[in-house]
This record gives C-alpha cells, structure tokens and sequence, in this order.
C-alpha cells in the first residue's frame, strides 16, 4: 500500500470505530449514564487494541510475538494517528469563533464578569497547584520535569484536544512523556467532571441552593448576538452557501483553511520577529515553540469580523462550522487515546496521581467556596458548566449545566457563552496554554510560579473587593 492508501486506512478505522462505540453507548445502560462521548469511548478501543495492551500480551508469547506484537493496529496506521492531532487541532481552534457575532468587549463584560473573573481564577490556580507540587514535591523527590507544572491546566481546562494538539511540543521539548500523561489527565478529569458535578448537583438540590424562582427564559427575548454564542444556525434556516457556485461544506472548509492560513502568517511574523530581534543576542527562544492553533483561532476571528463585514453575519453557517470541528475533534480525541503509552503513565503513577488529585480537589473545592463569593447572582447555576469545562471540555460543561437549569432559568448558557468569548483566546486551549511549556523551558518553574500566581490573586482580588462590593450595592 502507498502513503495515501494508509492515512485513508487510518481515516476509515477512525470513523469505524465511531460508529461502533455509538451503537454500543446507544445500546449499553452502563455506558449511557457515563455519558461519555463516542470519541472517547472509540479511542479507549483503539487503545486496548494498540500495542500497549494486546500488541503486549501477544508479545509475550513466541508463536504470536512478530504478528501481533504490535497489537491489532498495522504500524503504519499508528504513525499516521500519531501525527493527526497536531495537524487536526488547528482545524477546530480555527472554527472557534467562525460564524460568531461578536459582541463589544462591554457587552460581554456587564454580562460576564463574574463568571470570567471566576473561570480565570480557577484556570491560573490550576498553574499555581501545579508549579507548587513540582517546585516542592515533584521535582526534588521523583525528579519529575519542571514543565510537568502545566499539565493540570492543559489536561483539565485544555481538554484531550489541546493536550493532543500540543504533542509536537511536547516532542520538540524532549518531554514526550508529558503528552501521555496530559491525556490520562484529561481522562480524569472527564470522568471525576462528571461524576462530582452529579453529587454536587444533587447536594444542591436537596439543600435548595438552586434557585427555582427565576423567571423562565423567553426565547424570544435572546439577544440576536447570542445566536452564534448558543449554537443556533445564523442563517434562518437555508445553507450559507446555497447560492455559492461550490457546495457549502466545500465553501466552510476554505473558510476555515483561510483561517489557519492567516494564524500561519501572524505566527510566522512573530517568529521571524523573535529571530531578529533578542533571539540574535540572547538564547531565550518562545515563539518557535509555540503551536499554531491558537493564531489559527485568531486567524478565525480575523476571518469572521472581514466576512461579516463583506457580505453580512450570515454568510457563514455556525452549525456547519460546529459539524466540521466536531468531526475533527472526534479523530483528534480517537487518535491521541489510540497512540497514549500507557508504559509512561505506569512509570510516573506516583506523579501522575498527585497531579490529578490535586486538580481535581483545587475545581471542586475552587467550585464551593470562590463560585458563591465571586458570582452574586445563581452562583451555582452559573458556576456549574464553568466547573465541567475547568475539569473536562465546554461539552462537560453544558452537559452539567442541562442537568441543573434544564430550562436556561438562570440564564447561565449565556453567560457561560459570553465568558468563552474572553476565556478561550488565554487559557483553557489559548495562547498561554499554548506558551505554557516553552515559557517554562526557558525562565524555569519558580518565575512562572510567579507569574501565574500573580495572575491568579489578581484575578481573585478583583472578584472579591471590586464586583462583589459593587453587585452588593445594586
């Protein structure tokens, strides 16, 4: 078989195993009420079927140890899903805020500021929990990479994507063994995102924390700039291509490659930049280590604001734009669980638990004391898909969400909307996510230890003695 030959092989064992892990979750009691998505449940196939589980237990045998040492997954279709979440990943960041109305930076602010202030406060203390374990327990004790640090916030707020687009990185960094462990922390927090979310959810209901009293939402009074925000087709119902000389998915899929182009060519100027300027004297190297999906997903805004300008904010199909990252997060999510080494998980468990407790103590207790303290108004319902996306992906969030204030009572989607909109581009996914490690590689963790705990009681500070004494007020 040639190259193209093996990435479609690659490709159609994906979207097989999507379709069985859907049919199973449809028809499995067990896995429905895990409410885990398929891509997860396909790539913990692919995984077992890897040479991590049966390519290991077949290798121990004589008889079966050339054919299957490699599990069931030929090795050339292992490589090429190694390398599709650095390609994939840009696709979905790209996509992000594609066919969006964005609202002024006011609007969002009066709207979403304790929300935001509260999303930051968790996402830089996830930093904060992470350089404190590696400075002081870490590092000294199991001589763990000082950029292990990270990967509490690119696990948990970044998700399985954003650790799976960040291999590469990982890869140049010569911290391979920090990808596998983003992964597994990922997993964990999905899981414990879930099942905390639902106890909590439950303890709030049974102590009337939820508040039944809120006027329902009226559907009608939704601001029109919240339809991209909630998901809802921007295009009143007829395909943004359908007048277009080329078909609609062909038209969404150049949009969103002249989006990752123009990430390309601002990531680009930045590195020739930093060529020319202090990389010339000193050897403190960021941008050349930086990926390309966050500019991808400033690419995206750039896009959307010249299109809507152009020909108007209906010219893109946002349930179209969802439909094409969500394909490519799905053989993201499938192809990172598939090639995770379990080898390296086994031999960092000690650190590997200790992150992952620690990340999910800091969410849930960060959840019960800072969410009634910094958002004054339906703090749990509001804070509750903040909790979810801070332990898992903005799936989990909305998902815990549904659960709590089925009928949008709280008006907390939007908000929840709104706060992505000055939350994606930073952490969770965005650019210092993406900086995070090549940050760390150069100053070290006790200066970025600062930095982010700096950022972290800022953000706490704000909250705290500006918004809460001013919604005190009114």
């Amino acid at each position: 078989m040639n190259n193209v030959e093996w990435y479609f092989l690659a490709l159609a064992t994906i979207w097989v195993l999507l379709v069985g892990a859907h049919y199973a979750r449809r028809n499995s009691q067990a896995l429905s009420k895990l409410f885990l998505p398929g891509s997860i449940i396909a790539g913990f196939v692919a995984l077992i079927a890897g040479p991590d589980v049966i390519g290991r237990i077949f290798g121990a045998f004589e008889a079966t140890e050339v054919v299957l040492s490699q599990g069931l997954i030929p090795a050339e279709v292992f490589a090429i899903w190694h390398a599709l979440p650095g390609l994939l990943i840009n696709v979905v960041f790209a996509s992000l805020f594609l066919g969006k109305t964005i609202p002024r930076p006011r609007t969002i602010w009066r709207r979403a500021a304790p929300v935001v202030t509260y999303g930051q406060t968790i996402a830089w203390g996830q930093y904060v929990i992470g350089f404190l374990l590696v400075i002081f327990l870490l590092e000294p004790i199991f001589d763990v990479n000082p950029m292990a640090a990270a990967l509490i916030e690119i696990g948990f707020e970044g998700g399985h994507g954003t650790a799976a687009g960040l291999i590469p990185v990982f890869e140049e960094l010569d911290f391979m063994e920090g990808a596998d462990l983003a992964l597994g922390l990922a997993t964990v927090g999905l899981l414990s995102a879930i099942v905390t979310g639902t106890i909590m959810i439950n303890w709030a209901a049974r102590t009337n924390r939820l508040d039944a009293r809120v006027k329902p939402l009226d559907v009608e009074a939704v601001p029109e700039e919240m339809a991209g925000l909630l998901g809802k087709n921007s295009s009143n119902g007829q395909s943004a291509g359908e007048d277009q000389p080329i078909d609609p998915l062909s038209l969404h899929l150049g949009f969103i490659g002249v989006a990752v182009l123009v990430g390309w060519l601002c990531l680009e100027t930045l590195v020739m930049l930093e060529r020319y300027t202090w990389g010339r004297f000193t050897d403190v190297v960021i941008l050349t280590h930086v990926p390309l999906f966050p500019f991808a997903m400033i690419g995206g805004v750039v896009v959307q604001i010249f299109l809507a300008r152009k020909w108007g904010r209906h010219i893109v199909d946002r349930q179209l734009v969802n439909r094409i990252a969500g394909t490519a997060l799905d053989i993201i999510i499938v192809a990172a669980l598939a090639t995770l080494s379990l080898t390296t998980i086994t031999a960092n468990m000690i650190p590997f638990v200790l992150l992952a407790v620690a990340g999910v103590a800091w969410n849930v207790l960060g959840f019960l004391w800072l969410a009634p303290r910094l958002i004054p108004s339906h703090w749990f319902e509001n804070g509750i898909p903040n909790f979810g996306q801070s332990m898992g992906m903005t799936v989990t969030g909305i998902l815990l969400f549904r659960m709590t204030d089925p009928e949008n009572r709280s008006h907390g989607l939007e908000n929840f909307g709104y706060k992505q909109l000055l939350f994606e581009p930073i952490v969770g996914g965005g650019l210092f996510t993406a900086a995070a490690l090549p940050l760390i590689f150069q100053f070290g963790a006790p200066a970025m230890l600062f930095v982010t705990a700096t950022l972290m009681i800022a953000w706490l500070s704000y909250g705290l003695l500006v918004l809460a004494p001013a919604s005190d007020k009114s």
